[in-house]
């Protein structure tokens, strides 16, 4: 069965008391303020991480504003190691924006090898601008390297912008949530991408035209249909479950979201 994880980045309120009323950068910036610090990493990152695992989840995705790559020394790493490791947690993934520079994708790199996480899931400026040394270093690193699509509005825009070669370390790590944002097929924009497909942010959103996230299964986006494709397809990668609230907590949804995906992987 697939690995199913928690995406962090699903406490994007979290330290805002669930209060975040400017956008997705509020969140971001509240979070890199709140855990950047070394001497209170350890306390803090070991709060995020139990309260996972006291959810049920045995795997994680690690947003960077949790653990970046601009302020991650290493002792922040031999601590979010030992972390994950004494919470037997699975890292599936390093989520976020990888950079605009060669020296910022490089560090990234670095703190996936470093983490052991095997994909980077997200974005960068690399992939249209510089994308030859970008997949050397993948290569280097031994990383792979997902796009997530967000401002793609049609599957071939989405096929498009990753573009072909490369397979053996770019391609997709899709977001479900922004096919519904954009009444976009997401079956079909899975079974299109089948064959470089490396990681699966499974997201619902409350209606077309928004980005409002919503317990998996109550929105637009068809959560059933797109777990019976990836059965379908053979997809064997980490299933990210991501739900990101701006005004209450995501546990609860993300506990039912995991026995959903769980009930329907299995079959019963």
């Amino acid at each position: 069965m697939n690995t199913l994880s928690f995406m962090s980045a699903n406490y994007v309120a979290r330290q805002l008391d669930y209060n975040m009323t400017e956008g997705w950068m509020q969140g971001d910036a509240a979070t890199q303020e709140y855990f950047m610090p070394r001497d209170t990493y350890a306390a803090r990152f070991e709060d995020m991480i139990a309260e996972i695992a006291g959810l049920g989840f045995e795997a994680v995705d690690i947003w960077l504003a949790h653990l970046h790559y601009n302020w991650a020394t290493e002792e922040h790493i031999r601590i979010a190691r030992t972390t994950l490791a004494r919470h037997n947690m699975k890292l599936v993934s390093l989520a976020g924006g990888f950079g605009a520079t060669r020296a910022e994708f490089e560090k990234a790199c670095w703190l996936a090898r470093e983490m052991g996480a095997p994909v980077l899931g997200g974005n960068s400026a690399l992939l249209t601008e510089d994308r030859a040394w970008m997949a050397e270093t993948l290569r280097k690193y031994g990383v792979k390297f997902g796009y997530e699509n967000h401002p793609e509005k049609s599957i071939q825009e989405m096929i498009d912008k990753v573009g072909a070669g490369d397979e053996d370390v770019i391609g997709f790590c899709v977001d479900t949530g922004w096919f519904g944002t954009f009444s976009v097929d997401a079956v079909a924009a899975l079974r299109a991408v089948s064959d470089r497909l490396f990681h699966v942010h499974l997201k619902d959103v409350a209606a077309a035209g928004g980005h409002t996230t919503c317990r998996l299964g109550a929105g637009v986006v068809p959560i059933v249909a797109c777990l019976h494709a990836l059965k379908q397809m053979g997809y064997a990668g980490a299933i990210s479950i991501e739900h990101e609230p701006e005004h209450y907590s995501p546990d609860a949804d993300c506990m039912a979201a995991l026995a959903l995906v769980q009930q329907v992987l299995s079959g019963t």
